[in-house]
């Protein structure tokens, strides 16, 4: 996500290194490449220019610090910016128990899988969810909050033979009480469009549960057309915070930087894939830091303490300590790194890493790779050393690729047993030094 406005300012910032003071003349370039980014990743026209006014203001006859290029000191500035464009503060929800939350927007912007993902969410911080269909007019809208429901075991209430909404979500609260849930998400009906009917329907609900948390959940490439969507609701049910879907195949993400700025909503989630755990809190500081080609370090380690075992992990440090490294140990370790999610976005997390580009090249490398070992036996795996030519024809025949890919893997495999045991012997600071020109190309580590 974000990977137009990133590449873009990054370009910007380096127009005016080198000079000694930040002036209306040497930013002049630098503030036209901001503009035309933000505008590039479908921020608002008025979102971008008053944005643009704000970081110039602040730029003007700022004295550089002598540490401090001027390239860095805007970068500074335009960080700081960007933070309270995205929402300064807690974007946390209420913690009210029981907590009732409302999922308005258009159809098609992932609100039913988002109740999914956010009631998966609340489980972390011990609430039991309570699914709600209150969208009774698409096909099968209730089937797949039902099955999402019971996928994550989580209560579910629905009722295919009302179309009385406000009744639905009413005796749904009574159920609510029956099986213990203290957290209630009511998943609404959307339109193609906002209409007068749409409208009043969610206001009618409102009326009758009294939510402590309205969401709005909005298609991330909206583009500007997300202003006017967030305003209409906004106005409708007076918004408490907007979930953002679909950030995993947006590069632009404009919508995210124009809807805070107009509805004054804190941007509480973003949606980065469909699977229910592919779903973050948003944290305006972190992503700041990631537009900006930083890197969010913080959430890079949130999420592998979320998605990698621990016991896992201590038992593979053990093993690499002991430089006892095997192709069973090698695919235990893809298949943790997976849990992380694609390739790109992990990278995107990492300072100065958020421009490269993975693409479907890693992705298949990394697919290759695990065919290849899931091809040998178990005794290959447990034992690298007796792979020979024979051996080498069969795991390439049965994992479809070609022999020189096998052979390719298995040469990494071996250089990245011989550097384990190099840091066996001691050598942990020279190879720690070492790693540094291995990430270019110059062999050791497999890259996949």
């Amino acid at each position: 996500m974000f990977e137009t406005l990133t590449d873009r300012l990054s370009q910007a910032v380096r127009n005016i290194r080198g000079v000694g003071k930040l002036t209306d003349e040497n930013i002049a370039d630098a503030l036209k490449e901001v503009r035309t980014a933000l505008l590039s990743a479908d921020v608002h026209f008025r979102v971008a220019r008053e944005f643009v006014e704000r970081v110039r203001e602040k730029c003007l006859g700022q004295e550089v610090t002598r540490s401090v290029s001027p390239g860095q000191q805007m970068v500074k500035i335009i960080s700081d910016e960007l933070v309270t464009l995205l929402g300064e503060g807690s974007t946390e929800l209420s913690t009210k128990r029981p907590l009732k939350i409302m999922l308005v927007g258009l159809q098609g912007g992932g609100k039913t899988t988002t109740a999914a993902k956010l009631g998966r969410q609340l489980t972390q911080a011990a609430y039991k969810p309570l699914m709600v269909a209150c969208d009774v007019y698409r096909p099968a809208a209730i089937d797949q909050l039902e099955f999402l429901a019971n996928q994550e075991s989580f209560a579910f209430y629905g009722d295919r033979t009302s179309k009385d909404v406000p009744a639905i979500a009413e005796a749904a609260l009574k159920q609510a009480n029956q099986v213990e849930a203290n957290a209630i998400i009511f998943d609404t009906a959307g339109r193609l469009q906002i209409d007068e009917g749409l409208i009043q329907e969610i206001k009618d609900l409102k009326a009758r549960v009294k939510p402590d948390e309205i969401l709005l959940v909005a298609d991330g490439a909206l583009g500007q057309e997300a202003v006017n969507v967030a305003k209409a609701f906004n106005e409708a049910v007076s918004l408490t915070g907007l979930v953002l879907t679909k950030m995993d195949g947006d590069a632009r993400g404009g919508a995210a930087l124009s809807m805070k700025e107009v509805t004054g909503c804190p941007i509480k989630f973003l949606g980065t894939g469909e699977k229910t755990t592919d779903f973050e809190v948003f944290y305006p500081e972190r992503m700041a830091s990631r537009i900006l080609g930083m890197g969010d370090v913080v959430s890079l380690v949130e999420k592998a303490q979320e998605n990698l075992d621990q016991k896992e992990a201590e038992r593979m440090a053990e093993k690499m300590r002991k430089a006892d490294f095997n192709f069973e140990d090698f695919l235990a370790q893809m298949k943790q790194i997976k849990k992380m999610g694609p390739l790109e976005g992990i990278m995107g997390m990492l300072p100065g890493m958020s421009g490269m580009k993975i693409g479907d090249e890693a992705e298949d490398k990394m697919k290759k790779a695990e065919a290849i070992v899931q091809s040998m036996t178990i005794y290959e795996r447990q034992h690298p050393n007796v792979m020979n030519g024979s051996r080498r024809q069969r795991i390439a025949k049965g994992s479809g690729t070609k022999v020189s890919d096998v052979n390719q893997l298995i040469k990494q495999f071996t250089q990245m047993r011989k550097m384990m045991k190099k840091m066996k012997g001691g050598g942990m600071k020279k190879m720690m030094r070492q790693m540094g020109g291995m990430t270019g190309g110059g062999g050791g580590m497999p890259r996949f």
